[in-house]
Formats: C-alpha cells, sequence, structure tokens
C-alpha cells in the first residue's frame, strides 16, 4: 500500500463504499439520504472519483456506521 497514489486511494476507497452499499442493498440515494444529503451527487461523484470528488473521513465515518463495516474496509484493495 505504500507505493500508491492519493489518486489511487480515493479511487480504492470509492469503489469499496459502492462494494458495500450494493452488498447491503442500498442506492446512491438511500445512503446519501441517510448521511444527511438530499441528491446523490456526493455519492456518485465520491465512489467513481468524479473530477476528483472523493469521501473525507466524516463522510467515510457515517458510511461506515450506516453500512455497519470497519471503517478500515474501505482501504483493502482486494
Amino acid at each position: 500500500m505504500q507505493d500508491i497514489t492519493p489518486e489511487q486511494l480515493y479511487k480504492t476507497i470509492g469503489k469499496n463504499v459502492a462494494k458495500y452499499r450494493k452488498e447491503k442493498k442500498l442506492s446512491q440515494l438511500d445512503l446519501s439520504l441517510k448521511m444527511g444529503y438530499k441528491s446523490v451527487s456526493v455519492v456518485s461523484g465520491a465512489e467513481i472519483y468524479y473530477k476528483s470528488k472523493h469521501f473525507n473521513l466524516e463522510q467515510l465515518l457515517k458510511i461506515s456506521q450506516i453500512l455497519e463495516i470497519d471503517l478500515c474496509d474501505f482501504l483493502k484493495t482486494k
């Protein structure tokens, strides 16, 4: 994990959020609403690192609590 760029890390986190969200059968809108947002733009953009959008630590903490997973799981590359 040491030879990873910030961009690669953000993409990995986004992919993992999408994976765990889908496993819990939540849509992007469902997750966004549970996080306190009124639209999917934050979640959808950060999941695919669109225009360098990424999740911040507070958002990741909220997501891990909503999905009931360990925060560290978002960093796993496999």
